[in-house]
């Protein structure tokens, strides 16, 4: 079990009780935790999956050692008859799954892991080596991390963003946002729209909508862990229009 907290009298304590109840042993401060490396500095606290990161290219067979800047070339766009189906795609999906796990401590490859997502069903040659590309991609930056400072403030902002009919298939829009909680990212997702949106107005709005209920739902859970936000949560968007629609639509409010 992992015990969080402050008190090292009390984390004794319900350590002792724990002893008394369960054959337990003590392995010391989180260093590991299910493919999450911890490291403790006096800045703060630093997260990695570098060394997952590592053993899901080994078990891809990527044999040479080229790396790339970039996870995913600049607008491709993929399809499920662009190229030959794999013969098994039983890799395929397992190095997939890896990815979408090790999103945890990477949000930058968030987008293309959904992206390559779509396809273990019936995978073909060309997302396999959209595959190779990622993991190329993160060969480059393997110790790339998420630093939790000790010394940030708590200030809580969103940002969001959407791709207008990106998606060659169905026409539909991805929406994608990150939080921040002072200087260190709390939360984000990337994830395709329900509904086909008729401008890209529509399609920002739609993930600003997307981004508010993250928002409420973090100050919410901030305000039950003993943190009080009493400033407003600034959202930033790209396209005036949304801005503009979001503006009208608070002004109605305030003035009801």
């Amino acid at each position: 079990m992992i015990i969080t907290s402050d008190d090292t009298i009390g984390i004794d304590v319900l350590k002792s009780q724990l002893q008394q109840q369960f054959e337990m042993k003590d392995l010391g401060p989180l260093r590991y935790f299910l493919g999450i490396e911890v490291a403790h500095y006096p800045k703060g606290y630093l997260l990695s999956q570098s060394k997952y990161a590592a053993d899901v290219i080994d078990r891809a067979r990527l044999t040479d050692t080229r790396t790339l800047e970039t996870p995913l070339e600049l607008n491709v766009h993929y399809s499920s008859t662009d190229g030959v189906p794999l013969a098994d795609s039983t890799l395929y999906r397992a190095i997939v799954g890896s990815l979408v796990y090790l999103t945890i401590t990477r949000p930058d490859i968030a987008h293309v892991v959904r992206i390559i997502s779509k396809f273990v069903s019936s995978p073909i040659t060309v997302h396999w080596a959209a595959v190779f590309c990622i993991l190329r991609y993160l060969r480059g930056t393997l110790h790339q991390s998420l630093l939790f400072s000790s010394t940030s403030t708590l200030e809580l902002r969103a940002f969001s963003d959407a791709d207008w009919a990106g998606d060659p298939t169905d026409r539909k829009s991805t929406t994608g946002f990150c939080i921040f909680l002072g200087d260190f990212l709390i939360s984000w997702k990337c994830k395709k729209q329900t509904v086909v949106s008729h401008s890209s107005a529509e399609a920002e709005c739609r993930g600003m909508a997307d981004n508010t209920t993250e928002v409420v739902w973090l100050r919410w859970l901030l305000a039950d862990s003993g943190v009080s936000l009493y400033a407003a949560t600034p959202m930033y968007c790209d396209n005036k229009s949304a801005i503009q629609i979001a503006y009208t639509g608070l002004q109605k409010i305030f003035t009801l």
